[in-house]
C-alpha cells in the first residue's frame, strides 16, 4: 500500500522537475502538457492510495502513526507540488493559464462521466427492447403452440 503512494508521489515529483526545467524553453503549454498530466495522475494515484488503504488497513494499520503521516504528507506533497506548478505556469503563460486547464480538464471529465452514463442508459434501453422482443416472440410460439394443440385434439376428437 505504501508503495503505490511512494510511486504516485513519485510521478509527482518527476512531472513537476520536468516541468521546472523546461517551463522557460516552451514555447507553448502543448510542450509541458504530458507532464501536466502525470501531475494531475500522481496526485489522483496518491488520493486513490490513501482512500484504498483506509478501506482495507486493519483497525492498527489504518491508525499506525507511520501510516496516517505518510499518506497525510504524500497527500500534501501533491498539492504543494500542483501548487507550485500552477506558479511556474501562470507566471510563464501569463494569468489565468492554470485556471483555464483546471476548468477544461474539468469539462472534459465531466463530459466524459456524461458519456459513460449515455453509453450505460443505451444499453440498457436496448437490453429493455431485445427483452420486449423475446417476450414477444415467446408468446407468439405459446399462441400458435396452442393453437396446435387445439386443431390436433379437435381432429383427434371428430375423426
Amino acid at each position: 500500500m505504501i508503495a503505490e503512494g511512494l510511486a504516485a508521489i513519485s510521478l509527482v515529483k518527476a512531472s513537476v522537475d520536468f516541468i521546472k526545467s523546461n517551463i522557460d524553453t516552451a514555447k507553448d503549454i502543448g510542450e509541458i502538457a504530458g507532464a501536466v498530466d502525470g501531475l494531475f495522475k500522481g496526485r489522483d494515484e496518491v488520493q486513490r492510495a490513501r482512500s484504498k488503504n483506509a478501506a482495507k488497513a486493519g483497525f492498527g494499520d489504518q491508525f499506525g502513526i507511520q501510516s496516517v503521516a505518510q499518506e497525510v504528507i504524500d497527500a500534501k506533497l501533491a498539492e504543494e507540488k500542483l501548487r507550485e506548478t500552477a506558479q511556474l505556469i501562470d507566471m510563464r503563460f501569463g494569468p489565468g493559464t492554470w485556471a483555464g486547464i483546471l476548468a477544461e480538464r474539468q469539462k472534459r471529465i465531466q463530459e466524459s462521466k456524461e458519456a459513460a452514463a449515455a453509453a450505460r442508459r443505451k444499453a440498457i434501453q436496448e437490453y429493455n427492447e431485445m427483452m420486449q422482443l423475446v417476450q414477444i416472440i415467446a408468446i407468439g410460439v405459446v399462441v400458435v403452440v396452442t393453437f396446435i394443440a387445439v386443431v390436433y385434439v379437435a381432429w383427434e376428437m371428430y375423426s
